[in-house]
């Protein structure tokens, strides 16, 4: 993987040899040199390993989309403020399924780097709730599930957030019975 800026080098290079063409009367080879250029300009702002991994994804193969995001070693370098912002996206999906502590890191800076797209930056914060209400942080949680709902503009995440809503309705509840308050160690005490 080379740095960013090589990209947009090769584009500028190509598109000089198509002036060099347009002037020696090859019209033909000129545009065709410029639509090549264009495809190295795309591919700066599109990173190819990223949209490889996407596309894995969407297969539902997680360990294809991780070999394509593992080519990608100086994320820092190599892409974009928002392309660095799906890659932390990505693998917040890929280790939910593991470790929800590390996902919830990259999930945060997938945010704070931010998303181009409204439903990913829903997807993300939706995760986020879910993970806050799995730690029993229930106010943030429902901050982010808000901010989710805002977020879906074209409602296709409305079946999860109905669903988390109605998982935090049935888990609320006290986690103490009533007149055995304190630590285990005291009602262990109490109970001699």
């Amino acid at each position: 993987m080379f740095n960013k800026n090589i990209k947009l080098i090769i584009a500028a290079g190509i598109l000089c040899y198509a002036v060099y063409q347009f002037t020696e009367s090859y019209i033909g080879n000129g545009i065709a040199l410029i639509f090549l250029a264009l495809i190295f300009v795309f591919l700066y702002f599109k990173n190819e390993f990223i949209l490889l991994a996407f596309l894995r994804l969407r297969k539902q193969d997680f360990p294809g989309a991780k070999k394509w995001l593992n080519k990608i070693k100086n994320p820092e370098a190599a892409l974009v403020k928002k392309q660095q912002g799906y890659y932390n996206y990505l693998h917040g999906i890929m280790i939910s399924q593991d470790n929800m502590n590390e996902a919830e890191k990259y999930f945060k800076k997938a945010i704070s780097l931010g998303l181009s797209m409204d439903h990913d930056l829903a997807m993300a914060k939706l995760n986020l709730a879910g993970i806050a209400f799995s730690k029993r942080r229930k106010q943030e949680a429902q901050k982010l599930l808000a901010e989710a709902q805002k977020l879906d503009k074209q409602g296709m995440l409305t079946d999860q957030i109905k669903m988390m809503k109605q998982n935090m309705k049935q888990a609320v509840g006290p986690n103490q019975h009533f007149g055995a308050g304190g630590s285990i160690r005291s009602q262990k005490r109490r109970a001699r």
